[in-house]
């Protein structure tokens, strides 16, 4: 694979940095800093990004590497603790706390011929006390995180980075709007108080010649924005337009940022949510510490104004977002089996979600 750097001459859109020669680099340290003009470039090098990969690389991001590499640190304290302390905090109907290596394949997985995932994980969600009105209530996706008892700095250092990840990405989806033709504050409100999950996980290494297991098997991820900070211990790869799977290489301090379907949905299918996976085969075990960020839960997913016209009508219904959210859970948990949730006819989830279950 090539990990070089290459710069290529730019066309009208095309960003100037192309990462392995397929996967645009995006600096916004300019628009983060209020530089005039640099809010329309990054916006329309993510335009570029979603309509030819579906994944970027985020560079001047603001993000301090040691938070980072500290995050990382408790991911892999967390993980080394004895398993029945882990499963003292297994993971529930919120998809909160901690989840083991399956023993049966998931849906999504199933599809596939797949074995289960070889990859355990730790959700944690958006920090609410017990007073809170939506944990009193049970809401989906709304009540307290389960946190590890006898952890020292665990905790803080956590929430510390999800709150600065929250905070770029609310500023984040301003270039998003404007990639869209849309007025720069479009999505604020839905963004006010987003959804946003840590998923902590810990993947050992895989037999790279059994085609039947995967470290994660290939998919879509189901919101907006995902952002995977550096890791220097390779296996993500991404299944690109052309159909070749390709191993984006490690570029320092730089995030691998993709879309999900609701991204795809709400752009009527302008943007694009590119199936990825993860193989490790790397010798050693892998930690990851991707971040999700989505619209708040009763957001109503519906074609933007600007991705639809008489000649492109709108492809898909109109759906709240926490509905889209437990129905894709369920394909893919089995925590959520027996989970109530919509049906694929209610969701009509569209042929991109699906079909990455078959690559």
């Amino acid at each position: 694979m090539d990990q070089r750097i290459s710069h290529v001459a730019t066309p009208e859109r095309a960003p100037t940095v192309m990462i392995g020669s397929e996967i645009p680099l995006i600096d916004v340290s300019g628009f983060l800093a209020g530089t005039p003009g640099a809010a329309e470039k990054a916006a329309a090098e993510l335009r570029y990004a979603f309509e030819n990969v579906g994944f970027y690389y985020l560079a001047g991001h603001g993000v301090p590497r040691a938070m980072i590499e500290a995050q990382y640190e408790q991911a892999a304290r967390f993980h080394a603790l004895p398993m029945e302390r882990k499963l003292a905090l297994k993971v529930n109907e919120h998809t909160i706390g901690y989840m083991p290596i399956a023993e049966k394949a998931p849906p999504n997985a199933a599809a596939q011929g797949k074995k289960p995932s070889q990859n355990e994980a730790y959700f944690l969600r958006r920090e609410r006390a017990a007073d809170d009105p939506d944990v009193i209530a049970n809401r989906r996706f709304h009540t307290a995180n389960q946190w590890p008892a006898d952890l020292p700095g665990f905790r803080a250092q956590t929430l510390a980075y999800m709150n600065t990840m929250e905070a770029l990405c609310r500023r984040l989806v301003r270039l998003y709007a404007l990639a869209l033709d849309l007025p720069e504050d479009h999505f604020d409100a839905c963004f006010a108080r987003p959804h946003m999950i840590l998923r902590q996980s810990r993947y050992p290494e895989i037999d790279g010649a059994d085609d039947t297991v995967a470290s994660l098997v290939p998919h879509t991820d189901s919101g907006f924005m995902t952002l995977l900070p550096p890791n220097k211990v390779q296996g993500l790869s991404i299944l690109l337009p052309s159909g070749t799977w390709m191993d984006p290489p490690y570029v320092e301090d730089a995030f691998v940022v993709n879309g999900g379907d609701i991204l795809h949905r709400w752009t009527n299918e302008r943007f694009l949510s590119t199936p990825h996976r993860v193989r490790n085969v790397s010798g050693k075990l892998r930690y990851a510490i991707p971040f999700f960020c989505d619209p708040d839960h009763d957001t109503i997913i519906e074609c933007l104004p600007s991705c639809q016209s008489a000649e492109n009508p709108a492809k898909y219904p109109p759906i709240k977002f926490g509905d889209y959210a437990l129905w894709f859970a369920a394909q893919r948990y089995q925590h959520m089996a027996k989970v109530a949730t919509p049906t694929a006819d209610d969701v009509a989830p569209g042929a991109r979600a699906t079909a990455a279950w078959k690559s």
